[in-house]
C-alpha cells in the first residue's frame, strides 16, 4: 500500500494550515489532553483510519495513558475504567461521527449528558474536536496515508 499524494501538507498549502489552526485552538482549549486523545482515537476507530488510530494511540501513550484504557476505548460502555465525563465525551463523539445512523442526528439525551459534564466553553471545544478529527480521518483515508509511519 502506498499513499496517493506525496507531501500532502505542502501541496494542500493553506488548507492544511487551516486544519493546523484548528489543532492549535484545541491545544489551548479546556479539554484535558488525555480526553482529547481518547476522543480522537475512538473517532478514528469508527472511521477506519489506521494512520490516525496509530497516531493517537502513540500520543495517548506518550501522555501517560494506560494500555488497559487504550485497549478498551473501543468498548468503553462495558469498561469500568472511564469517568462519567469521558463517557459523555465518547458518546457524543460516537453520535457525532455516526450521523447517518440516526435520522435526527445526535440524540438530545447524548447532548444533554455531555452538557451536564462540561461547561459551555469546553463543550464547544469538544464539538470542534469531534468535527476536526472527523475531517483528519477523511483526509488520511482518502489519501491512504500509511499507518505506522507516524513518530511523535
Amino acid at each position: 500500500m502506498q499513499g496517493r499524494i506525496d507531501d500532502l501538507p505542502a501541496k494542500a498549502g493553506n488548507g492544511y494550515k487551516a486544519m493546523a489552526s484548528l489543532e492549535a485552538y484545541l491545544a489551548g482549549s479546556g479539554i484535558p489532553k488525555n480526553l482529547q486523545h481518547l476522543v480522537k482515537l475512538r473517532v478514528s476507530q469508527i472511521n477506519g483510519c489506521a494512520f490516525c488510530v496509530d497516531m493517537h494511540s502513540k500520543h495517548a501513550k506518550q501522555g501517560g495513558e494506560t494500555d488497559e484504557r487504550l485497549f478498551q476505548v473501543a468498548a468503553w460502555r462495558e469498561s469500568p475504567h472511564f469517568s462519567d465525563a469521558e463517557r459523555a465525551a465518547l458518546d457524543l463523539a460516537e453520535s457525532g461521527t455516526r450521523l447517518a445512523d440516526n435520522p435526527h442526528g445526535v440524540p438530545d439525551e447524548v447532548y444533554e449528558n455531555a452538557r451536564e459534564q462540561f461547561d459551555e466553553e469546553t463543550l464547544t471545544a469538544l464539538l470542534m474536536l469531534i468535527a476536526t478529527i472527523n475531517a483528519w480521518n477523511r483526509i488520511s483515508v482518502i489519501n491512504r496515508t500509511i499507518p505506522g509511519s507516524y513518530t511523535p
